[in-house]
């Protein structure tokens, strides 16, 4: 995947903004926002690791990644790629290009893909992508054909993503996801004990590659996380506890 500067912010988010408490009640958003968070869950546990780099990561993940990418081809089977567990892919297509290349990319059921010319055997919409079989670049196109079945499949008329575009939607500071409502937006400033209307603010911001980094990282980190991505400095962020060998 291609992780270049040249994707520009394309996701716009209004955030309600506790001043006093310098936190995020919830984002008004979009479909492109919820299909970005949902695409979240399906990236492989390697593709997250070579996202974020390994000193990003919580835990050991980010060891077991690096020490594998160092092993030597001595102790790895000839018959296995090594790209397998360091760049894994979805079973059609791979899915960092999906979840970075932003909506107007037409990323996720994209006009045409892209194969390996030596060996036919994987597919991307990342012309820039490596085979993980034989290493040459997948940049062979080959047009999508788009029967009437799967264009009646999706949620919406162009049958993209994962919810329907009519909606809009509510994410709150720890990702919970609900329709967008009055009722719920009032219920909301009880449940934050919020008695002054006048400390809270609305913020549009703009979710790019960037942004989306720091989200992934957050979500796996905190319970904060648009907090964390779009009011908070790196050095103010508190994460899970870190333990000296």
């Amino acid at each position: 995947m291609s992780t270049s500067t040249d994707i520009k912010p394309s996701i716009s988010l209004k955030l309600l903004v506790d001043t006093k408490g310098k936190r995020v009640l919830f984002a008004e958003v979009g479909k492109d926002f919820v299909d970005f968070l949902l695409s979240l869950m399906s990236l492989p546990i390697g593709t997250v690791i070579r996202l974020l780099s390994c000193e990003d990561m919580v835990g050991s993940l980010g060891k077991l990644y690096e020490s594998f990418d160092k092993l030597s081809n001595a102790y790895i089977r000839p018959d296995v790629s090594r790209d397998t567990v360091l760049k894994p892919k979805g079973p059609i297509f791979d899915s960092t290009a999906t979840l970075f290349s932003l909506p107007s990319n037409n990323a996720i059921l994209g006009n045409q893909v892209y194969i390996c010319g030596y060996c036919k055997r994987y597919a991307t919409y990342n012309p820039k992508d490596s085979c993980s079989r034989c290493g040459h670049t997948m940049s062979t196109s080959i047009p999508v054909v788009k029967s009437e079945a799967s264009s009646q499949k999706g949620s919406t008329s162009n049958g993209k993503g994962y919810v329907k575009e009519v909606v809009t939607y509510m994410v709150m500071d720890d990702l919970e996801l609900k329709p967008m409502s009055t009722i719920c937006g009032i219920a909301l400033l009880n449940k934050f004990k919020i008695e002054d209307i006048g400390v809270l603010e609305e913020k549009d911001v703009s979710m790019g590659m960037a942004e989306g980094l720091k989200l992934l990282k957050a979500s796996l980190e905190s319970k904060t996380v648009l907090t964390n991505v779009f009011l908070r400095k790196e050095s103010d962020i508190v994460t899970g506890p870190t333990f000296e060998s």
